[in-house]
């Protein structure tokens, strides 16, 4: 049977590529090193597949067709569209069919309805942590894109469950896998509204203290504080989904810094599984 190795979360944002450079060196340093620890704890886990939860950034969908949550089943996926990502390693990703058919018939046996593709654009909010983890292999890919770009997105409590459905069909899958899941995303920003490049570090505080409580107090929270937080801080989702698959228990952050440069409140955490 396949088996949950390790479940993780990490910001992503494009200044995080494009303004490099720019951001100050004890940030910058801290940056690279939290990128590099959840690197090297997703090493240590040796997954032979990596579901990545993102959303996806207009790469594949549009407002004509813009699914809550859509899972990336083919053999192949593209690497990241923008051509700031030009740099990116790979241009294709291997993925795994099976495990993701699996999944997506998992969820329809109990009652969600994913959209599936047979081959997704992976955009920057997936390769940015992967590039900047500084993998030495890396494992099949799983996509599992979840919307918090564009309303109606899933509600928060959809997203903790869709974790404990992952856990579910993961451990019900015949062939003997090691799986881990890496949520990307938030914490605070803002992007396209009046307070463009906001940080909300008050909130990304209190919502990493609450992962270290029963999930129902987090949602709570998250209900009620996310609409005033900055847009982009809805990509909490993201983790949400990696919350619920590690059962709601063990958050350990590896680090926080609100960094203006990139305007993002970056976050890194780790599960225990």
């Amino acid at each position: 049977m396949a088996s949950l190795v390790g479940a993780f979360a990490a910001s992503h944002g494009p200044l995080i590529i494009r303004e490099w450079q720019r951001v100050p060196a004890e940030q910058k340093t801290r940056m690279a090193a939290a990128y590099r620890d959840l690197g090297r704890r997703l090493g240590a886990a040796r997954p032979d597949v990596l579901i990545v939860v993102s959303p996806d950034h207009w790469s594949n969908f549009f407002l004509d067709n813009y699914p809550a949550v859509c899972i990336g089943v083919g053999e192949t996926n593209d690497g990241p569209p923008e051509p700031w990502m030009k740099d990116f390693p790979h241009r294709t990703l291997a993925g795994h069919p099976q495990l993701a058919m699996h999944i997506a018939n998992s969820a329809l046996a109990e009652g969600y309805e994913p959209a599936v593709s047979h081959r997704l654009k992976i955009d920057h909010g997936s390769c940015i942590p992967l590039w900047r983890m500084e993998l030495e292999r890396l494992p099949k890919i799983v996509p599992l894109l979840v919307n918090s770009i564009e309303p109606p997105m899933p509600s928060l409590g959809r997203c903790y469950r869709w974790g404990e459905l992952l856990r579910k069909a993961i451990e019900s899958y015949a062939e003997p896998l090691r799986v881990a899941i890496l949520g990307t995303g938030g914490l605070s920003h803002s992007i396209g509204e009046p307070t463009m490049g906001a940080i909300y570090e008050e909130f990304d505080r209190e919502t990493i203290r609450l992962f270290s409580r029963p999930a129902d107090e987090l949602i709570e929270y998250l209900d009620a504080e996310l609409p005033t937080s900055g847009n982009g801080s809805e990509e909490v989702r993201n983790w949400l989904v990696a919350h619920g698959a590690a059962g709601g228990r063990g958050f350990e952050l590896v680090d926080y810094l609100a960094v203006p440069t990139v305007i993002v409140g970056c976050g890194f955490a780790a599960w225990r599984v």
